[in-house]
């Protein structure tokens, strides 16, 4: 295949858990060269451990049925490997980026355990970068593969589980 030839995939910047992994990486480093200890003033241990179970379970509650829902479905999980198929059952009824909602949402409980300011910084910094590194170009890559079937997906299911 040449660089000119067009490859069925999304063509996203980096693979979402890398992406994922990078704020984790990036957040911890922040925290031991530049410490601000916001987290850890503004709430204590179990307060942190509380909040950070609620968000981790909720990114589970969401992330894990998407996943299954791909695998039910026949597709590829993940967002560099091709489209089998267009997935509009079960969370995706709900929400079309499921497994991203439930990234962050799992970012944002780590970080407040740990108590990460950097991380949870680098968190909302990665949201825009998510965004338009990879959703955008899923959405342009699946409008391209499913069509109408897609556009009609995208005017009934929101991206995020809400309406903008």
């Amino acid at each position: 295949m040449t660089m000119t030839e067009n490859r069925d995939t999304a063509g996203v910047i980096a693979p979402p858990p890398l992406l994922l992994l990078a704020v984790i990486v990036f957040g911890l480093l922040l925290d031991w060269l530049a410490p601000a200890y916001l987290l850890s003033l503004l709430l204590s241990l179990p307060e942190r451990i509380m909040i950070a179970v609620i968000l981790i379970a909720a990114s589970a509650a969401i992330a894990i049925p998407a996943i299954r829902n791909f695998r039910s479905a026949g597709t590829n999980v993940e967002p560099w490997k091709p489209s089998l198929a267009l997935v509009t059952n079960g969370i995706f009824s709900r929400l079309r980026n499921p497994m991203y909602v439930g990234g962050t949402l799992f970012l944002a409980g780590l970080a407040i355990l740990l108590a990460s300011d950097w991380m949870l910084v680098m968190t909302i910094v990665s949201v825009p970068v998510m965004h338009f590194g990879v959703v955008k170009r899923e959405e342009r890559y699946l409008t391209a593969k499913f069509g109408s079937a897609y556009l009609q997906y995208m005017q009934t299911v929101p991206r995020y589980g809400w309406r903008f």
